[in-house]
């Protein structure tokens, strides 16, 4: 279990503060605003503005995404292999690879757009892929909060409590 908390390299980030978790709010924003923007675009006299926006974000959200997923490869070379942890790694990755697939498709079906609010079948494919994301956020919050991937260990975090510590007050 040790293993999993140390970085396999500092392009993962230092021990204790794994750079995949910050780097995975820039998809998740992005792909929840877009969707926001859709269902706005169907309810507004003008939604072209909405529209476009909704393109750019989710492409601005793969981008975001395969930068996150280069430092979760780093942070899944660090879980021994056989593991239930490994294996729900896996299976996070499978899903969040698929999602960021979908919305790559998703904002090439948007590029001939008429203007107008967004289309049914795009909107259906983020509302989908919005599902999927969350089924990999939950399967990354089990590897942090369940199995401690990349968390410091409780000798660590018991320095944040100790109020004689002058480092960390």
């Amino acid at each position: 279990m040790d293993q999993a908390r140390h970085p396999v390299t500092s392009l993962a980030g230092r021990y204790g503060h794994p750079i995949h978790p910050a780097l995975v709010a820039v998809p998740i924003g992005a792909w929840v605003g877009s969707f926001a923007f859709d269902l706005a675009s169907r309810f507004v006299s003008e939604p072209q503005g909405l529209t476009d926006g909704a393109r750019w974000l989710i492409g601005l959200g793969v981008i975001g995404a395969l930068t996150a997923a280069l430092a979760g490869f780093l942070d899944l070379f660090a879980i021994p292999t056989g593991t239930p942890a490994f294996r729900k790694a896996l299976a996070h990755m499978a899903i969040n690879l698929a999602v960021t697939g979908a919305y790559a498709a998703n904002f090439a079906l948007r590029g001939a757009d008429p203007p107008g609010p967004v289309a049914v079948g795009p909107l259906a494919l983020s509302a989908i892929s919005l599902a999927g994301l969350t089924v990999a956020g939950y399967l990354g919050g089990e590897l942090v909060y369940r199995y401690g991937v990349r968390v410091a260990d409780e000798t660590t975090q018991a320095q944040g409590y100790n109020s004689t510590d002058k480092e960390n007050s």
